[in-house]
């Protein structure tokens, strides 16, 4: 430590750890300075805390942590330590593996922002040497990049759910996150297109275009439900089940966003909404399994069948706007609703 002097003052049972002052009083036993104890915590990083005013305070503090360790254990004692020692980019790939409940889209979205922010900065970072310091660090070099806020809070929130679990599970001692301000991403308003918009945007569009509009703006689906449109689901004249997805990149049919496998909601349907999905069943047909929409290239819709459907309707190709002062939103695959 420098110039600083120690007087140990008495040395525990092995595995316990050491209790002394920094100062350089001749008499330690009665100055009034705190004392310093010194362990080695569960993952096996040596911890030094101070701020004890007697002797009997830091023996009772270090036999406590000394009991707690005793009591954990071995297995769960060699885990934490495992955790401690590897490395960030390693054990975010076990972490994704385990979130089970992901849908494969939000399995893209999480590699995407690693590989593209985190990875570049903290992969090699063993886990237990993350400190808020650290983190503020990889906030600041994310802003020196004008990296945009909507990315850098996405980056943020992945890396504060993977550090979490590592804490969780003894793999870190401290909270990384303690006194860290995150970065502040305001989404840009959304407006929501009027009737007359609506009305409008379906004059203008294509068939298939049209059910889609029907659909989001008369049962509120998000995109990916409107594009595995199925007269199956009709389950009542005035109620629409929606049981899946399409898959807005592998174009797949793909379980409800943020719902397990099988889960299902019921939507009121407007006999307008009804009556142009029968509309479109006269005139175009569907397939074997009732599905209604479909290209010459794929048998479902997807995002980017809008980019050539979208100048039918006067519909801004990237941000799928109405012509007006209406939008259409688009929030990601699955997500968009008028």
């Amino acid at each position: 430590m420098g110039q600083e002097t120690r007087t140990l003052a008495t040395q525990l049972i092995r595995g316990m750890g050491s209790f002394f002052k920094l100062c350089a009083c001749s008499r330690q036993s009665r100055c009034p300075h705190p004392y310093t104890i010194r362990y080695r915590d569960a993952t096996g990083r040596q911890v030094e805390e101070t701020g004890y005013s007697t002797q009997p305070d830091a023996v009772e503090h270090l036999a406590k942590i000394y009991a707690e360790k005793r009591d954990t254990p071995r297995q769960q004692a060699d885990l934490k330590r495992q955790i401690a020692k590897q490395r960030f980019g390693e054990y975010a790939s076990s972490w994704l593996a385990r979130q089970r409940h992901y849908a494969p889209s939000s399995v893209r979205s999480v590699n995407q922002v690693l590989n593209s922010q985190v990875f570049p900065r903290l992969e090699s970072r063993r886990m237990n040497s993350f400190t808020s310091t650290v983190v503020e660090d990889f906030i600041m070099s994310m802003e020196e990049r004008s990296v945009g806020l909507a990315a850098q809070q996405n980056a943020f929130d992945t890396l504060k759910k993977i550090l979490l679990d590592a804490r969780r599970r003894g793999g870190i001692t401290d909270d990384p996150f303690d006194g860290v301000i995150p970065p502040e991403y305001i989404p840009r308003k959304i407006t929501i297109p009027t009737l007359d918009e609506i009305h409008h945007l379906k004059e203008v569009s294509s068939d298939e275009l049209r059910v889609i509009i029907d659909l989001m703006s008369g049962c509120g689906h998000r995109n990916g439900e409107a594009y595995a449109a199925n007269l199956e689901r009709m389950v009542a004249d005035n109620v629409y089940r929606i049981t899946e997805q399409i898959d807005g990149t592998t174009r797949q049919r793909a379980r409800l966003k943020h719902r397990k496998p099988g889960d299902f909601r019921e939507t009121p349907m407007p006999s307008t909404v009804r009556e142009s999905l029968l509309r479109y069943e006269k005139d175009h047909g569907t397939d074997p399994n009732g599905y209604l929409l479909r290209t010459q290239r794929s048998p479902y819709w997807a995002h980017t069948t809008l980019g050539y459907q979208s100048p039918h309707a006067g519909v801004d190709r990237t941000r799928c706007q109405a012509p007006q002062r209406g939008s259409v939103t688009k929030e990601g695959p699955g997500e968009g609703r008028f």
